[in-house]
């Protein structure tokens, strides 16, 4: 059974040295969230599924790897990986996918990301979120995390011409709230995301080891740059 987040009407007052995550910055009008790694503590059953989606065809995931190219969505990663262009990309898309849908119930909320989720829309600032992962994934993972009722919007990787580390998916997801970017924050815990974010011009704070932290000012390098023009499937 999922750890299901529980999103109170208006999060309780903490002081500054309780507070699990940051308050939402003055002159913010829009929160955008990335899903996995964000909403949802999911990049460990992510890297496991595609690990064995790859097994029958003999290519062993290197964690290192995958680690630097987390954000990308899967169609983007099996491209990128050494030796991927010859393999079957539908094929194994279908295998890791079964593998996190037969376990979708399982997945559960980053508490400090939901907090200043309940902290936003206490505020009355707009939620969004504007993820790289597919609607078959992004879609059941709110319904397991019940927070479907918390975002006016929701972008997947179906709902952009070009993946994260271009900015199309947060600038989507502001044009749908109808907030300017740079009215906008958003959270991203991998490399490409934060580029995406920084691309899109918006504030940006990322997560690290399950709590919200600011980006440092230099700005981020994506780890791959290559855009994915096809079609999710």
């Amino acid at each position: 059974m999922s750890t299901a987040a529980r999103l109170p009407l208006c999060p309780p007052d903490r002081s500054a040295e309780t507070r699990c995550s940051p308050t939402v910055p003055e002159g913010v009008e829009a929160l955008i969230l990335d899903f996995d790694g964000v909403l949802a503590d999911t990049v460990g059953r992510h890297e496991a599924a595609l690990r064995a989606a790859l097994q029958p065809y003999g290519v062993d995931l290197d964690s290192g790897w995958y680690s630097r190219h987390v954000g990308l969505s899967i169609h983007d990663l099996l491209a990128a990986l050494p030796g991927g262009r010859s393999l079957p990309h539908d094929e194994i898309v279908q295998r890791s996918r079964g593998h996190l849908l037969a376990s979708v119930h399982t997945i559960t909320p980053i508490p400090c990301v939901v907090e200043l989720l309940g902290q936003a829309r206490c505020a009355g600032v707009l939620c969004a979120v504007a993820s790289g992962a597919s609607r078959l994934l992004v879609d059941p993972g709110l319904d397991a995390l019940r927070l479907n009722e918390a975002f006016a919007a929701v972008v997947r990787r179906e709902d952009a011409v070009h993946g994260k580390p271009d900015p199309e998916l947060f600038l989507t997801a502001a044009r749908r709230l109808g907030i300017a970017p740079d009215r906008c924050l958003a959270v991203d815990d991998a490399p490409d995301g934060i580029a995406s974010a920084r691309a899109a011009g918006m504030q940006v704070i990322t997560v690290v080891g399950g709590h919200l932290t600011p980006v440092g000012e230099q700005p981020a390098q994506p780890v791959a740059s290559r855009q994915q023009t096809e079609p999710i499937r």
